[in-house]
């Protein structure tokens, strides 16, 4: 376990390390930088130098994805949180992104980063909350906390951004699967607009799909969340992504002009979420915290290695 005094746009470095497995993380937006497991990188990289490219493995709370127009209702009147994404007109990924968090404990194998959400433009309520990255032999386990500190209740939804990967297998050479029952239709904003089921449709991913042929940023729902999501290598290696019960959840979004240092190309971000895009305003998936109560919950990265490194 190290942990660099040099401030770095992701803030301070934390490197954990256990039996092999490795983990890089930052203090601003609590953000995963990198994970290895016996030397294969399962997620991709965000070097210290640089700010996590389209969102690469940071913490987004109070609320994943988007509000539209950055506009909720709260007991009848409307709240008009900053607007985050300029371009679409909407409030991204919480409040969190560009904030410092304070490391709260520190081991070889994990880290518990904490950060205060304190009242702000659109949002009358005093949070904190927490995020703990514990190294297991086959891959992470990251559990997200929060306590409610204000005087009146508080809506509170979790979700992380993690780009996922099997080794140096080219992203355009893994199989996906999700574990979803619905998909949620999107406007040109990235909005939802209605929820189906996934059978028949170009989304129904549980029987594995190529990379290839897939162009999402696609919000999921009904996610079986011990089976949520999978890399498949064609070796047979696959890295999971497995979600807490309460995590039904999952934004899958491939963009192929992902930056790497050898150039752009495709990625996939498999992103666990207790909540689905503009959930403030429409309920789903929203927890309500009663003043002095607290949550946790969490997902899973898990790695298995494939037939040539059985052998």
């Amino acid at each position: 376990m190290t942990i660099s005094e040099r401030i770095t746009p992701t803030g301070r470095s934390i490197a954990l390390e256990l039996s092999g497995v490795r983990a890089e993380i930052g203090t601003v937006a609590a953000v995963l930088r990198g994970l290895t497991v016996g030397g294969v990188a399962v997620t991709e990289s965000v070097p210290a130098g640089a700010t996590p490219p389209m969102g690469a493995g940071i913490v987004l709370a109070p609320w994943p994805n988007r509000v539209r127009d950055g506009i909720w209702v709260l007991d009848g009147l409307p709240q008009q949180l900053d607007i985050t994404e300029p371009a679409r007109s909407n409030a991204i990924h919480g409040l969190l992104r560009n904030t410092g968090y304070e490391v709260r404990e520190l081991s070889a194998a994990a880290v518990l980063l904490g950060a205060l959400i304190p009242p702000q433009h659109g949002w009358p309520f005093l949070l904190d909350t927490w995020v703990r990255y514990e190294l297991r032999p086959d891959g992470l386990a990251v559990t997200h906390g929060v306590m409610n500190h204000g005087d009146r209740p508080a809506p509170y939804a979790v979700g992380a951004h993690p780009y996922l990967r099997v080794g140096e297998i080219p992203v355009e050479d893994l199989v996906l699967t999700v574990s979803a029952a619905t998909y949620f239709e999107v406007d040109a904003r990235m909005n939802p607009v209605a929820e189906h089921p996934v059978e028949g449709t170009r989304y129904d991913l549980r029987a594995g799909v190529p990379l290839s042929r897939l162009d999402l940023d696609t919000p999921f729902g009904g996610v079986t969340p011990a089976a949520a999501a999978r890399l498949t290598a064609p070796d047979g290696a696959t890295v999971e992504l497995v979600q807490d019960a309460g995590w039904d959840y999952l934004q899958v979004f491939t963009p192929r002009e992902f930056p790497r240092p050898q150039g752009r190309g495709l990625a996939v971000a498999l992103e666990p979420m207790t909540a689905p895009p503009n959930a403030l305003n429409s309920g789903d998936g929203l927890r309500h915290l009663a003043p002095g109560e607290q949550w946790e919950g969490g997902w899973r990265i898990r790695y298995t290695p494939g037939a040539d490194r059985d052998r």
